[in-house]
């Protein structure tokens, strides 16, 4: 999950059918290569995404959700102007935490987790 700023960068994920959640709300990330540690796959992961080149000592969150990891972090809000958005995904903005963890198509576990975030937070 990566806040720019107070809000939170989401992309809509592509409407494929054989991939899980098609349509619905995202964050930045997918599936390790090789010896990758967690951290390494979800910063290379947003890298290729959405061309932010973020480092482990931004990561301020972490939780692990079966066998997937998740990972918050903070960059600026004027990175936003960097973004570029790679071939994953039909979409990307900006919201507010809240508005994610309110919405019906933001996918069901990361709202949960963004919610875990947002009370540990305070």
């Amino acid at each position: 999950m990566l806040f720019l700023g107070e809000e939170l960068l989401v992309i809509r994920r592509d409407e494929k059918p054989e991939i899980p959640w098609p349509g619905y709300l995202d964050f930045p990330g997918g599936g390790r290569e090789g010896d990758e540690t967690p951290e390494e796959c979800a910063l290379r992961e947003t890298f290729e995404e959405v061309g932010l080149d973020v480092t482990e000592d931004q990561i301020v969150w972490s939780r692990q959700h079966g066998a997937s990891w998740f990972f918050v972090a903070h960059l600026p809000g004027a990175l936003v102007s960097e973004v570029r958005f790679g071939d994953e995904g039909h979409e990307w903005w900006m919201m507010p935490p809240e508005e994610y963890v309110a919405r019906e198509d933001g996918i069901p576990h990361f709202r949960e987790l963004l919610n875990a975030y947002l009370t540990e937070r305070g």
